[in-house]
């Protein structure tokens, strides 16, 4: 297949697509830029041979310390064409944050935002770094525009790293997971194969560009096929919602999303009933969709979402599919060119079909190890095989689920209990919007199971409805011991919920 490289990829498609949109920036709703193909190519040059004046060279980390904006897009670009690696992090992250994690990246150059630049002074007032005023409206900005256009001279290989993205870290410092351009694009292929991403497809962006969710599912992959991104600089239900339901001048057809965001836009939208007939896909990943809420998307966008799961160290692994049956509560089937396992974690046999055990994955788009780190990636890998942390079962159709994260698991009393299990029981009550179990330590069984649950609405249920309800469904182990009611979870940016932060919610 053609191209092995982002910048062969990319460069390709700009040239086969020419004058025709590639990105259509709203701020606040209003469009603020759009760039066609070509120009995104010729200025992707100019930034890439920018860089290259500044010093950096192929193998540099590049940290992108910056609002979501057309300027980060094309900085991104620009790396990958001198076969630099792009270190996207959170524009929202303080000195603590900050100081570790490029400590860990060893950047050559950090870019960053007005906001940003600050706390960077604060924390490596000698790190060079280049300023810029993403506020300034794209075009506007003439400071690398007098460098050449031409795309720099500088072979790229298939197995060189083009992307670091640090993980989570929801406990203990976060690991920064190497990309290969090998691993991008095959990512990128797939998602364009099992998804139909085409060149007629108009994909609202609202995700963040930090995350290999907002950048390479969505945006390599929209890029690569030629589609026409109609990107957002943040997510806000309102304006999601008037982009989605435009049939006018851009309407959208793909929408990639996590689950909290659909359900902002489903309490946003209410009773209001609007017709999202011209959209063709929603899909829902980066944290589990409740099964209720599976249907509540179904039932007001009349499209069921399609559920997927991946990693920021593997790309996307699995899907439901497009054409065929999409199960609720399943992350779906391998995508291609990915071998599973499921396996005992202590024994690394793998288990019987419909049995709970590790998923194990090996494939192209897998992480070749972690940034500087190689106790991390020797424990992360086994005979070849890369340990995602995830325990999950197989059914009789092939459609895998998640059951829970091996870390998360609480062991009460001798027993092993699965947090997820439980959640899975509170949150089938219809005054629960959703919930979050631990374990906390506990001076006679070990651990104990407790539990945070977010009304839904205005509901004022009660503790003992709760409890009543899970000894009903539920082994008495099970149950959760404390109970507080809060008005949301702590979560990441991508709506994975923080346990560690849920734990400091109960006195212990």
């Amino acid at each position: 297949m053609e191209g092995q490289t982002l910048k062969d990829c990319f460069t390709k498609t700009a040239l086969d697509k020419g004058n025709k949109k590639a990105i259509c920036f709203l701020r606040q709703g209003a469009i603020e830029t759009e760039v066609s193909y070509f120009g995104l190519h010729q200025d992707s040059n100019r930034l890439a041979n920018f860089f290259l004046d500044q010093g950096v060279e192929k193998g540099d980390r590049v940290v992108l310390y910056l609002p979501k904006s057309v300027f980060m897009v094309n900085a991104h670009l620009a790396l990958q064409k001198i076969g630099a690696m792009s270190v996207p992090l959170n524009p929202g992250f303080k000195t603590s944050e900050m100081s570790y994690l490029l400590g860990d990246a060893d950047p050559k150059l950090v870019v960053a935002g007005s906001t940003q630049e600050e706390i960077l002074k604060q924390v490596k007032p000698r790190l060079k770094t280049v300023a810029v005023n993403t506020e300034t409206p794209y075009q506007r900005l003439n400071f690398f525009r007098s460098a050449s256009d031409k795309t720099p001279a500088i072979e790229i290989a298939p197995d060189d790293p083009g992307l670091i993205i640090y993980t989570s870290g929801t406990t203990g410092n976060p690991k920064g997971a190497i990309l290969t351009q090998r691993n991008l694009v095959h990512d990128a292929r797939n998602v364009i194969k099992i998804w139909e991403i085409n060149d007629s497809d108009v994909l609202c962006h609202a995700l963040p560009l930090f995350h290999v969710h907002g950048l390479g599912f969505a945006l390599h992959t929209t890029l690569m096929a030629g589609s026409h991104v109609v990107m957002l600089d943040e997510f806000s239900p309102a304006r999601v919602i008037e982009a989605l339901a435009n049939k006018e001048e851009r309407p959208c057809t793909v929408f990639m999303a996590v689950p909290a965001m659909y359900t902002k836009l489903m309490d946003y939208l209410e009773e209001k009933e609007l017709n999202f007939d011209h959209m063709r896909l929603f899909t829902s990943g980066s944290a589990p969709l409740l099964v209720k809420d599976f249907e509540r998307i179904k039932n007001i966008f009349g499209k069921e979402p399609v559920e997927r799961e991946g990693m920021s160290e593997t790309g996307m692994n699995f899907s439901n599919p497009i054409r065929g049956i999409r199960k609720p509560g399943s992350i779906g089937l391998p995508l291609p060119g990915l071998e599973v396992r499921i396996v005992d974690p202590e024994t690394f046999k793998d288990v019987r079909p419909g049995q709970e055990g590790e998923i194990w994955l090996k494939g192209p788009a897998v992480t070749p190890g972690y940034w500087r780190n190689p106790e991390e990636t020797e424990k992360t890998f086994e005979a070849g095989w890369f340990r995602t942390g995830d325990l999950g079962k197989i059914d009789a159709d092939g459609y895998y689920y998640l059951t829970d994260r091996i870390k998360h698991i609480i062991i009460s009393g001798g027993e092993n209990i699965s947090p997820k299990e439980i959640e899975a029981v509170i949150n089938q009550l219809d005054d629960v919007k959703e919930s979050s179990v631990v374990g906390v330590p506990d001076e006679k069984w070990g651990e104990k199971v407790v539990a945070a649950v977010v009304p839904r609405g205005e509901s004022a249920i009660k503790d003992e409805v709760v409890r009543n309800y899970c000894n009903q469904h539920l082994h008495n182990w099970k149950c959760p011991k404390d109970i507080v009611f809060v008005d949301e979870l702590p979560k990441n940016t991508m709506g994975k919920v923080l346990k560690e932060e849920v734990k400091r919610l109960f006195k212990y």
